[in-house]
């Protein structure tokens, strides 16, 4: 019988500068529609092929995670009618840059949220 050999790893390949901007506004644009856990998905995944992307996705996780605590929050003090307007407050911000952040990472520049709890530095 013949011995299997052990599998080997292979570290992943850089990405191109186009795949890393195509990935970076996808990132953010997926942040909209699956809030924080689209973002640590393509972290986790993509992290590692190409300082852009992570750039990008370092930021995208931490701007989403601090819009979950304000939902949280929101959806705590809906009962004092005041978690309505920081829940539209939220979902409007989230919105509103996270378009602005997928526009400047397809050009190919950086972004940087405002509001943000820097969670991964």
């Amino acid at each position: 019988m013949s011995e299997i050999p052990p599998p080997t790893y292979q570290a992943p390949q850089p990405m191109s500068p186009e795949d890393q901007r195509l990935w970076a506004t996808l990132d953010h644009i997926g942040g909209i529609f699956f809030g924080w856990l689209s973002t640590l998905i393509v972290y986790l995944v993509l992290k590692d092929r190409g300082g852009f992307i992570q750039a990008h996705a370092k930021t995208a996780l931490n701007f989403h995670l601090t819009m979950l605590i304000a939902i949280v929050v929101g959806y705590i003090t809906t009962f004092l009618l005041i978690g309505f307007l920081i829940l539209a407050a939220a979902y409007i911000v989230i919105i509103v840059f996270a378009i602005m952040a997928a526009i400047k990472a397809n050009s190919g520049e950086m972004y940087s949220y405002p509001l943000t709890i820097k969670f991964i530095k």
